[in-house]
């Protein structure tokens, strides 16, 4: 599940008839799915369900991750993995993983992600919020991108913690940091200082990225 939080400075982030501020809940649906479930109604498994406002968003993100988890040669983990284009970014880059899971809860997207039947990839159906064992595969990286901003923060940070003990090596995520990108009710933002300040109670080697596009930013956590 990636998400629609791709901002272009005085550009509108959605227009109405495609998604509204306010999503009417999916019955069995989590509020923080809703809004994919809603969009995959609509568009199967095409990029317009991964909610980003655009590639050039979507792939300044993940060059973020890749920048600071270096997944080259390494197994990787993608929670929340939408159409597995991360991995499609990774090989087009020229720093493809060794191996890849992905965690996609969204059936459309995780069958769109499947479809590639790229080597060496698993594509798990798991709700990570509900089922954090999921994320427990022997990954050497963890990814989010996109994935937990439409986490309510007891959720956000729950999930940051399980997943820092579920990898091997490193854990990297990306989350929205200002009030104005998380206009949209089903969206949550956090204070860099605050995020930091929680990874650098879980590990002694915490970097971070805020240059690459207004209102993200990208931490990594590293165990020794």
């Amino acid at each position: 599940m990636t998400l629609y939080n791709d901002v272009v400075p005085f550009t509108a982030h959605y227009t109405p008839a495609d998604l509204p501020p306010t999503i009417p809940r999916v019955p069995d649906s989590p509020r923080y799915l809703t809004p994919y479930v809603n969009a995959a109604r609509r568009h199967g498994g095409g990029f317009e369900s991964l909610l980003w406002a655009s590639q050039q968003t979507q792939a300044a993100r993940f060059g973020a991750l890749v920048q600071l988890a270096s997944p080259k040669g390494q197994s990787v983990l993608d929670v929340g993995c939408g159409r597995a284009d991360f991995l499609d970014y990774c090989i087009a880059t020229g720093v493809p993983p060794a191996d890849y899971v992905g965690i996609e809860a969204v059936p459309a997207l995780a069958d769109a992600a499947e479809a590639k039947r790229l080597a060496n990839v698993t594509i798990k159906r798991a709700d990570f919020v509900q089922h954090p064992l999921s994320m427990f595969v022997a990954a050497d990286v963890i990814v989010f991108s996109g994935s937990l901003n439409t986490l309510d923060p007891t959720s956000f940070y729950a999930t940051i913690r399980r997943a820092f003990d579920a990898t091997a090596s490193v854990l990297a995520f990306n989350f929205l940091c200002s009030p104005g990108l998380a206009a949209a009710e089903f969206l949550h933002w956090h204070r860099v200082t605050d995020v930091l300040t929680f990874a650098r109670s879980l590990s002694d080697d915490v970097t971070s990225l805020t240059d690459y596009l207004d209102g993200d930013a990208t931490v990594a956590m590293r165990k020794p």
